[in-house]
C-alpha cells in the first residue's frame, strides 16, 4: 500500500522517530514522469553538490531519478530525526581500507543510532533504515549481455549455481546475487574495491558471510532489491512505496504509513 501524503506546517518535526533495535524500514521510490518532476518536483532542499550533480547527467531520466532518490532521503531522514530536511547532517564515515572520510554515507549518529543506505537505478530508487549498520541496493535485471560479462567475476560457487541454467532463469538469478552482492559490499564500505569474487551471496544462506543477514526486497517485476545488514535478521520488516507527491512542494512521507510488514519467521533466516 502506498503511504499518504502528509503536509506539516512547519520545517521541523516535533520529536525524533528513530528506529528501534530489531527494526528495518525500506522504503521505494519511483521516478516521476518527465513532465511532472520538471513542474513540481522539490529541489530546493539538496545541496549545491546534489543540485550539480542532478543537472550533470546526459539522460534527464537520469538526473530526475537521481534527484528523486535524493529528495526522499533528505525527507524521510528529516522525519527520523526531527529536522529539517536540508538540515540532515551527512558526513563520511572512515574508509575501512585507508581510514580517511570517504566510507559509507551515514548522518552524525544520534543516541541511539540512526543508520542508512541509498540506491538507485533506472527510475526506482531505496533507502533502507534501520538502528545498525546496512547497505541496500536495487538493480535493473540484466540484459543477457551484462551477464555474460559479469559472471566471470562471481564468486566460483555463484558461478556453479548459474552454470547451465537456461537464459532467462540465468539472467534473474545473477540479478539477484549481483545485488546482494553490492548491498552487501556497501554495508562493509568498500563498494566495489573489494574483489566481487570474494564473497559468496548465492541461495546457500549457510555459506553467506557470517555475522550478516541477507534480504531479498520486492521492488517491481523489472528490478531486483536488496538489503544486507549486520547482525542476525531484522525482528520487523516493513516495505513501503513514497508516492510521487512526497518528493513536492510542501509534502512528506508518514511513517506510521501502512506498507508491507513481516516478522523475522518470514525471511526463513
Amino acid at each position: 500500500m502506498i503511504p499518504q501524503l502528509v503536509v506539516r506546517e512547519g520545517p521541523e518535526t516535533a520529536r525524533t522517530r528513530l528506529p528501534a533495535p530489531g527494526q528495518l524500514d525500506v522504503w521505494l521510490v519511483r521516478r516521476p514522469r518527465l513532465e511532472t518532476a520538471a513542474e513540481l518536483l522539490d529541489l530546493s532542499e539538496l545541496d549545491d553538490a546534489e543540485r550539480r550533480r542532478t543537472a550533470s547527467f546526459v539522460r534527464p531520466t537520469d538526473g530526475i531519478t537521481y534527484a528523486s532518490a535524493h529528495v526522499a532521503l533528505r525527507r524521510l531522514l528529516g522525519v527520523y530525526l526531527g529536522l529539517a530536511p536540508r538540515a540532515v547532517p551527512f558526513v563520511r564515515e572512515p574508509c575501512p581500507g585507508c581510514g580517511k572520510p570517504h566510507g559509507r554515507p551515514a548522518v552524525a549518529h544520534p543516541d541511539p543510532p540512526l543508520h542508512f543506505s541509498l540506491a538507485h537505478s533506472h527510475g526506482v530508487a531505496v533507502v533502507a533504515v534501520a538502528a545498525t549498520v546496512l547497505g541496500a541496493d536495487v538493480e535493473r535485471l540484466p540484459r543477457d549481455e551484462t551477464v555474460e560479462v559479469c559472471a566471470p567475476a562471481l564468486h566460483p560457487g555463484e558461478q556453479q549455481e548459474l552454470a547451465g541454467l537456461p537464459v532467462e532463469e540465468r539472467r534473474e538469478l545473477f540479478g539477484r546475487m549481483w545485488t546482494r552482492k553490492e548491498a552487501y559490499l556497501k554495508a562493509l564500505g568498500t563498494g566495489l574495491s573489494r574483489d566481487p569474487g570474494q564473497d559468496y551471496l548465492g541461495a546457500d544462506r549457510r555459506r553467506r558471510p557470517s555475522g550478516w543477514t541477507l534480504l531479498d526486497l520486492p521492488s517491481g517485476p523489472r528490478h531486483n532489491a536488496a538489503v544486507a545488514v549486520l547482525g542476525g535478521p531484522p525482528e520487523r520488516v516493513t516495505v513501503r512505496w513514497v508516492p510521487p507527491t512526497a518528493l513536492y512542494a510542501g509534502g512528506t512521507v508518514d511513517l506510521d504509513a501502512d506498507g508491507m510488514t513481516t516478522h523475522e519467521r518470514d525471511w526463513g533466516a
